[in-house]
C-alpha cells in the first residue's frame, strides 16, 4: 500500500495554519549568532568537515540576505552545493521518503512551480516574519527538493528569511526537533519558539 502523500497533507495544513497569531520579532542584531555557535559546537563535534561546509553555506545564506536575493530553488542549490561538497545539487526527480518512510512527499508535474510560489511568499510583509521563517522552513523539509541534506536546507532557509530584516537568532539548537507534515499545532509552535528564541536574549 502506498502511503500517504505527506506534501499534499503539508499545502493543506499550510492554508488551514493561523500564521497571523505568530509574535512580532524585535529587530536588532544580537551579539551571538546562533547558527554559527551550534556550527562551532554540536555540528563541529559530530563532523568538523560537515561543521565547515555549513558555515560556508550560512556565508552564502547571509550575503544573500544582504543583496535581497530572491529566494528560490537556484538560491537553495547553490547552498546546498556548499553543505553536501558538490558540484550540483538538482531537485529531486522521484518521492521522497523521510522518518523511516512513514512520510513520503510526492512528486507531480506542478511540484516544483508549487514549492517556488510558496518560496515567493517568504518575503510577504502582511504575514508576521516569525511565521514566514517558520512556514519557509516546513515547505523545505515537506517539500524535500534535495535527495539529502534537507534538514540544513531548511534550517538555512530559516536563518536567511530572518537575516533579510536583520534578525539573528542566540540560539538554533531548540529548533533541531521532529516536525510532522499533518500538525497544525506543530507548525504553529515553530513560529512562536522563533518569537521565544528572539526574545530569550533581551
Amino acid at each position: 500500500m502506498t502511503a500517504t502523500d505527506s506534501l499534499r497533507t503539508w499545502l493543506l495544513v499550510r492554508r488551514e495554519t493561523d500564521w497571523y497569531q505568530a509574535p512580532a520579532l524585535r529587530r536588532e542584531l544580537t551579539a551571538r549568532d546562533g547558527f554559527r555557535a551550534w556550527c562551532a559546537g554540536p555540528v563541529h563535534r559530530r563532523d568538523a568537515i560537515r561543521a565547515e561546509r555549513l558555515l560556508s553555506a550560512y556565508t552564502l545564506a547571509r550575503a544573500d540576505a544582504v543583496r535581497r536575493t530572491p529566494l528560490d530553488f537556484a538560491l537553495l542549490s547553490a547552498w546546498q552545493c556548499e553543505v553536501l561538497g558538490v558540484a550540483k545539487a538538482l531537485f529531486r526527480t522521484g518521492d521522497a521518503y523521510a522518518k523511516n518512510g512513514t512520510e513520503r512527499y510526492g512528486l507531480t508535474a506542478r511540484t516544483q512551480a508549487d514549492f517556488a510560489a510558496c518560496l515567493r511568499e517568504a518575503t510577504d510583509p502582511g504575514v508576521p516574519l516569525a511565521a514566514r521563517a517558520a512556514r519557509a522552513y516546513l515547505d523545505v523539509a515537506f517539500f524535500h527538493p534535495f535527495t539529502d541534506g534537507n534538514a540544513r536546507a531548511a534550517l538555512l532557509t530559516l536563518v536567511h528569511v530572518l537575516a533579510r530584516e536583520d534578525i539573528v537568532l542566540p540560539e538554533v539548537g531548540p529548533l533541531q526537533t521532529t516536525r510532522y507534515a499533518d500538525d497544525p499545532a506543530g507548525a504553529a509552535d515553530l513560529a512562536a519558539l522563533i518569537g521565544l528564541l528572539n526574545r530569550s536574549r533581551h
